[in-house]
C-alpha cells in the first residue's frame, strides 16, 4: 500500500475501505440468509429426499424388494391356491419368505438381459 501524504488521499482511502466493508457486510448477510434457509426443517427434508431419490443404489434396492415380494406372493398363491390345508399354507409362507430372501432378482434380470443382448450381438458379428 502506498503512503498517504495528503488529506484528499486519506479521504479517498477511507471511502474505499467503507465500500469494501459495505460489500463484505452484504455478502455476509446473503450467506447468513442462505444458511438460515438451508437449515429450515422443510428444506432439510426436501434435500434429503432428493438425495435419496436420486441415488441409483436406493432405487435398485426398492425395485429388487418389490420384485422379491411380488414373486414370493405369487409363488405362495400358486402353491397354496384356494386350499385351506394348514400344511400347504405353512409351505406357501415358507416359500414366500424363501423367494423373498433368495437374492437380488433385479440383478438376475439384468444379467439375463445382458446375456441375451450379447448372444444376439455375437451372432450378428459372426454373420458379417
Amino acid at each position: 500500500m502506498e503512503k498517504i501524504t495528503t488529506s484528499a488521499e486519506l479521504k479517498n482511502a477511507i471511502q474505499l475501505l467503507e465500500v469494501e466493508q459495505y460489500v463484505s457486510g452484504q455478502q455476509l448477510k446473503d450467506q447468513l440468509f442462505t444458511t438460515y434457509e438451508s437449515f429450515k426443517t422443510v428444506n432439510l427434508f426436501k434435500n434429503t429426499l432428493k438425495e435419496v431419490v436420486s441415488s441409483p443404489f436406493v432405487i435398485d434396492n426398492l425395485i429388487a424388494t418389490g420384485i422379491s415380494m411380488a414373486t414370493g406372493y405369487l409363488s405362495s398363491k400358486i402353491l397354496v391356491g384356494v386350499s385351506s390345508k394348514i400344511v400347504r399354507n405353512l409351505l406357501g409362507t415358507v416359500l414366500h419368505f424363501g423367494v423373498k430372501r433368495a437374492g437380488n432378482p433385479l440383478q438376475s434380470v439384468k444379467s439375463i438381459g445382458h446375456n441375451i443382448l450379447q448372444h444376439f450381438l455375437h451372432k450378428k458379428k459372426s454373420l458379417i
